[in-house]
């Protein structure tokens, strides 16, 4: 059970990583492939895609996007810990 929590919030850190990439490098989002993980990320950032609010758009998107990939990795790693205590 640990290593699927360990595997969905990589993945889902991952999904972050490239919505940040995309944005940072103006991606063309009529891209199948973009506008999937532009949809995805969206769906799985829950109300943290705005907790920062800087006058930048991309900025903005690297630091809420990236607070959540930070705070899915930090979450996943404790609910690891927590299923692997005897």
């Amino acid at each position: 059970m640990a290593t699927v929590v360990r595997g969905v919030t990589g993945t889902v850190a991952v999904i972050f990583l490239l919505h940040i990439l995309f944005v940072v490098f103006d991606a063309n989002q009529g891209n199948g492939f973009v506008h999937g993980v532009y949809s995805v990320a969206k769906a799985l950032v829950l109300g943290l895609g705005d907790v920062f609010t800087p006058d930048d758009a991309t900025l903005g998107v690297v630091l809420n996007y990236g607070f959540a990939a930070l705070l899915y990795l930090v979450v996943g790693q404790l609910i690891v810990r927590a299923l692997n205590r005897p």
